[in-house]
């Protein structure tokens, strides 16, 4: 028969035992319910990180379309701010043409006053005619028209569009009346003719030639700036602006002038 005290060192070894057991698999069930929560934890992160990734993506293409709509924008509004300057140079030269044919119609009441002295030549021409003899002398020219007369009918044949025979007509004064107060603008006269008439070389030998023979009068800065504006014509806008200057610089107080400042702003 065993012994009490055997007895009760065996029972107390088995609970020993059962204990230990008990301890070893309690730490066996914990360290396994951490590993899945760390695995958890890290498809949840990854999973986030993938969703940032994605959206910083779909910005970065947003903001990529809109730099590029951005660019367009801008080439667009380049483009058409080089339309504008261009219409505005045009339309700048368009003006200053208009300005000088009003700045040549302001000259009407002077055409009125060269009209009522040519009537006056002709009829001091008719008073002073001698009486009608019995048989006219033929040997001796008839008295032809004074300075004013022929500036006049010139002048009209310009109007018409007969560019040629007033050409003609304000050579004719400028060679006979070369010191008529009207003989500059004659000048001036042959040279838009020739301009008229689209021979620009001969329009612009002219223009010079009013400058350099009438320095002092009121064609002259006439002249030079319809000389600047056939060389812009042209495409010559060195010396265009080289005479454009010249006028500002010689003929500050003139209507040519103040165009001259004005088209040197807009020539390039």
């Amino acid at each position: 028969m065993t012994s009490p005290l055997r007895r009760r060192a065996r029972a107390f070894t088995l609970a020993s035992i059962s204990v230990v057991l008990a301890s070893s698999t309690t730490a066996c069930l914990a360290s396994t319910g951490d590993v899945r929560v760390l695995q958890d934890e890290l498809r949840a992160l990854r999973s986030s990180i993938a969703q940032t990734d994605t959206a910083r993506r779909a910005q970065a293409d947003t903001a990529m379309l809109l730099i590029s709509r951005a660019n367009d924008s801008l080439r667009l509004l380049s483009m058409r701010f080089s339309a504008f300057q261009a219409n505005v140079s045009g339309g700048m030269y368009d003006m200053n043409r208009q300005l000088l044919q009003i700045q040549e119609l302001s000259g009407q009441s002077q055409r009125r006053l060269q009209e009522l002295r040519a009537s006056m030549e002709s009829r001091n021409d008719a008073m002073s005619a001698p009486a009608p003899a019995v048989a006219a002398d033929s040997s001796k020219p008839a008295a032809g028209p004074g300075p004013a007369q022929l500036f006049q009918v010139a002048f009209d044949q310009m109007q018409r569009g007969s560019f040629g025979v007033a050409r003609s007509g304000f050579q004719e004064l400028v060679d006979k009346y070369p010191k008529f107060e009207e003989a500059p603008s004659a000048q001036l006269y042959i040279g838009q003719s020739f301009a008229e008439e689209k021979n620009a070389a001969a329009a612009d030998s002219v223009y010079q030639l009013v400058v350099s023979k009438y320095p002092q009068s009121k064609a002259a800065p006439t002249a030079l700036y319809k000389f600047a504006l056939s060389l812009i014509a042209q495409k010559k806008t060195v010396p265009a602006k080289t005479a454009l200057n010249r006028i500002v610089k010689d003929y500050p107080n003139s209507d040519a002038a103040s165009l001259a400042r004005d088209l040197l702003r807009t020539t390039k």
